[in-house]
């Protein structure tokens, strides 16, 4: 702090030496070239075992603008790395040819990282999962002859090892491996194949073999990891991923114990209810780990980001990848994860000397369910010539876990009393003092409500005109609409016999395929129906993802699922009929053995039912092809697409078209806010703004059950324990980046399916408005007040012993108000705080003064700092809640 306030907030990164090393062709100098190795214990780094905590962000889910603030977030959160997986399908959408720019430039992303003096962990593949359209691979892989994914097949081998050497070298020839200077010090091939690896049988454990050689064999001399890979071959070192990894062991002893997915939360489909993962089941998870031995971790995901376009995999998967992630989709950090996560890296980071020192921990039992692990500094890592154990406290870091789910315990510790909560971990540097407890949270909450909102109607009235200062979005034109048409269009139309398989004719270019045939109908045919009383029903013997049945150009039904069946009635006329399917994708299937056999679209049999002479076999008829939308192929959703077509003004009443396209203007918000765009007035379709593709949309409604009022963080978590979200849409807001956006007349074009009011389409920004703190007494200290006293012994010492309470703005905002106070015995949470009868007076004047107008404050919770004990010999907390605006100088500068 500097004259009482926070100075160092995370922001964007300022290097004197990046600009330089951004340059192509030029040479970075992140580091002095240093070795990667490996033993039993941990990665040695230039000579040094070292415990690492890693960041996972997936640069694709995010803008190049954006990634300089995640990194540099990140590393204030205690990440010493950063891992990202290598997307086959955006470097290579086309066989042959290569891209690399945009939100696909993997070097730039990569040098950012080396620019921040962090590691970088490059997940290769090139297979990903990822919740990744069709799992990361480019969909023109399916149609090499005779290829089979991920066996012992050579057509796919040499496809693997073409793109996984491209990228080897691409990493290489920029200087970026450890051994350059760069900061890449580990790579993975391969991705959870054990998981499918039985499917395949003999042709799956030789292509494992393959895999691990193939790889070794570029020489990118660092270390090779392969995750969920028990049968790995040395030297590959095997690794977990899971939601907790404490009892993961690798498949030789010569291996460390690696743990490559550390789920800090869950994906979300459309109709679904939303994940969350608590922060203290969290930290226990981390914290057990490294109890137990393990030296790296990394965060799936530190950063979630978004599946921008049509990046989505699935099928179903939302386009937002938020993932409960520290920080979330748009940037921002997600409290009280972040902080707790911090202050956890810290406390591990004060046990590093005794951590890396240490070949193996002590195991202490300390109750039924309650244990100690002891890292005592080993001499032998010390330099000297002998294996025995230093004996006194300065020279170990213990764990202390509680795996009771329900009681608080009291144990005893090298003659000491520790009080552990349950489900819980408590971190001794020294052996000692209790730095961090892993379900004791004094990070700050902050609640980030969508609240600033920008309706999309023009109404000059209420509005201001372009180019005035306001704050607020001027719409600067009515919306106009385009409806799509439900006709052969295009001039590359082909006519087959029977069910051609989507992905076949589409090559995953559009998510839509027209299938177009027309049906006769006699008069035995309508005299049939009025006699028997029924009528003529499509039968498909099964459907993905989505399929539609347009009768003389009207809309019969709308079926969706995963291969599942159509049975529906039509309504047709004698003579001919236009009898129209149109089959729809989801996002492609991304997890699984054979995805090359997956597919989509309609597989027979395939009848038109109810006829006097019998069923009509639809497989035998012929149909016409046509891949996409006519405004896709036009480009409508651009500024160069959108002058070759006729718009029409929307007009009262016109809402609720289905496949129709809009399209309007509006101006930014001033500031720096992210930006979202709600949609819940729509149904379900696509968005695009500046031709830039924000993603699928879709108002699915969650179950309106399955939610807790209240999450329990006790216990094992499982992606369906904590959930949010019942009764409402899965998703209704789109991240747009500000990158994305300039000062007015933005482009803003819908294409909807189902139909839906683009009137009520709103831009909204998104910001910790309100942020709560909570703190007792029996808190601990912040971790930033511990210091390393001796290098040598590892003592460790604490000036000030006082619990403290931190608030922080996002940056450009200040701490506008103060709403509640309270320092005794406050009641309720967040949002809903309550004064008790134990309650000092001076709490909301203290607290004001300390935190209003600045970015961040800090506040001493003790007696002293409040001028009186409200309550003699009761425990108490500090509680306040306070709200968070943009500041004047933010303002400012975001209007020059």
């Amino acid at each position: 702090m500097k004259d009482g306030r926070v100075v160092g907030a995370p922001g964007f990164i300022v290097l004197v030496l990046l600009a330089a090393s951004l340059l192509p062709g030029s040479v970075p100098s992140f580091f002095e070239p240093f070795d990667v190795s490996y033993d039993h214990r941990a990665l040695i780094i230039d000579g040094e075992r070292r415990m690492l905590t890693s960041a996972g962000i997936h640069y694709p889910r995010a803008t190049p603008e954006m990634w300089p603030d995640l990194i540099a977030k990140s590393k204030e959160g205690g990440a010493d790395m950063i891992q990202s997986y290598v997307f086959w399908s955006g470097h290579e959408p086309q066989r042959g040819q290569y891209y690399f720019e945009g939100q696909y430039d993997l070097v730039k992303f990569v040098k950012l990282v080396g620019s921040s003096r962090m590691f970088f962990h490059l997940r290769i593949g090139p297979y990903v999962c990822a919740e990744w359209n069709f799992g990361g691979f480019p969909v023109w892989l399916r149609d090499i002859p005779g290829i089979e994914f991920r066996t012992d097949n050579a057509p796919f081998k040499e496809e693997m090892e073409r793109f996984v050497r491209k990228i080897v070298d691409l990493m290489r020839e920029e200087m970026l491996f450890s051994w350059q200077g760069g900061p890449i010090i580990m790579l993975q091939i391969e991705n959870e194949y054990g998981n499918i690896e039985s499917s395949y049988g003999k042709g799956g454990k030789e292509y494992v073999k393959w895999a691990a050689s193939m790889a070794l064999g570029l020489d990118a001399k660092v270390p090779w990891i392969m995750c969920r890979q028990d049968d790995a071959p040395d030297p590959i070192i095997n690794s977990c991923n899971a939601y907790y990894c404490d009892g993961f062991k690798p498949n030789s002893n010569g291996k460390p114990i690696f743990w490559t997915e550390d789920w800090d939360g869950w994906y979300a489909s459309w109709g679904g209810r939303l994940p969350h993962r608590p922060v203290e089941d969290l930290a226990f998870a981390i914290a057990r780990f490294f109890q137990r031995g393990g030296s790296f971790q990394n965060y799936y995901m530190f950063f979630g980001g978004t599946n921008f376009g049509r990046t989505s995999g699935g099928p179903f998967l939302i386009t937002s990848y938020d993932y409960d992630a520290p920080i979330d989709e748009y940037g921002l950090l997600s409290q009280p994860k972040w902080g707790h996560l911090k202050d956890l890296h810290a406390a591990i980071k004060l046990c590093n000397r005794a951590l890396v020192a240490s070949d193996s921990p002590q195991y202490i039992k300390l109750g039924p369910m309650q244990e100690a692990h002891v890292y005592y500094v080993n001499n032998h890592i010390e330099g000297r010539n002998t294996t025995t154990y230093h004996t006194s406290e300065s020279s170990c870091s213990a764990f202390l876990a509680n795996i009771d789910e329900r009681r608080t315990v009291n144990v005893q510790f090298h003659g000491r009393a520790y009080a552990l909560p349950p489900w819980s971990v408590s971190i001794l540097p020294d052996c000692v003092n209790v730095v961090f407890n892993t379900a004791k949270v004094s990070a700050q909450t902050s609640v980030k409500p969508l609240a600033t909102e920008f309706p999309l109607k023009l109404n000059l009235s209420l509005w201001p005109q372009t180019g005035q200062k306001s704050g607020l979005t001027a719409f600067t034109e009515p919306w106009v609409y385009l409806k799509e048409p439900i006709t052969v269009w295009s001039e590359q139309v082909f006519t087959a016999k029977g069910f051609l398989e989507h992905l076949n004719v589409t090559k995953d270019a559009s998510d839509y395929l027209w299938y177009f045939t027309r049906v006769y109908v006699s008069d035995d045919d309508v005299e049939y129906w009025e006699e028997k009383g029924i009528r003529p029903t499509v039968l498909i013997n099964s459907i993905r993802d989505l399929a539609r049945v347009y009768v003389n150009g009207g809309l019969s039904a709308v079926t969706f699922g995963r291969w599942v069946k159509e049975v529906q009635p039509v309504n047709l006329s004698r003579g001919y009929n236009d009898l129209v399917l149109l089959s729809q994708t989801v996002g492609l299937q991304n997890y699984g053995a054979f995805l090359e056999r997956d597919g989509a679209g309609f597989r027979g049999p395939a009848k038109l039912t109810g006829f006097k002479n019998g069923d009509i076999d639809l497989l035998e008829m012929s149909w016409t092809y046509q891949v996409g939308l006519k405004g896709e192929s036009m480009k409508i959703y651009s500024k160069e697409g959108i002058a070759d077509v006729e718009w029409t003004p929307v007009k009262e009443g016109d809402d609720k078209s289905e496949f129709t396209w809009y399209k309007t203007y509006f101006n930014s918000p001033e500031g720096d806010a992210p930006v979202a765009l709600d949609l819940g007035s729509m149904g379900k379709g696509q968005a695009w703004v500046n031709g830039h593709h924000l993603g699928r949309y879709w108002t699915l409604v969650a179950p309106k059950d399955g939610c807790q009022d209240k999450c329990d963080y006790r216990g094992a978590y499982h992606s369906e324990k904590c959930q949010w979200n019942c009764g409402r849409p899965t998703q209704t807001r789109y991240h747009i980046p500000r990158s994305w956006l300039q000062d007015s007349g933005n482009l803003l074009v819908i294409f909807e399916e189902i139909g839906g009011n683009p009137s009520d389409i709103s831009i909204k920004l998104h910001t910790s408005e309100v942020i709560c703190g909570q703190v007792s007494e029996a808190h601990y200290p912040p971790l930033s007040r511990w210091r390393l006293q001796d290098s040598t012994t590892g003592e460790i010492s604490l000036d000030d012993p006082t619990p403290e309470m931190h608030l922080q703005c996002e940056n450009g905002h200040v701490i506008s108000s103060v709403e509640f106070s309270s320092y005794g015995t406050p009641t309720g949470s967040c949002q809903n705080f309550g004064k008790s009868r134990c309650h000092a007076p001076s709490s909301l004047q203290v607290v004001r003064e300390a935190c209003e107008g600045r970015n961040g404050c800090s506040v001493s919770v003790s007696n002293t700092r409040f001028g009186s004990d409200p309550c003699r010999g009761t425990l108490k907390t500090l509680a306040v809640q306070a709200r968070c605006t943009p500041s004047s100088k933010g303002l400012a500068a975001a209007s020059m």
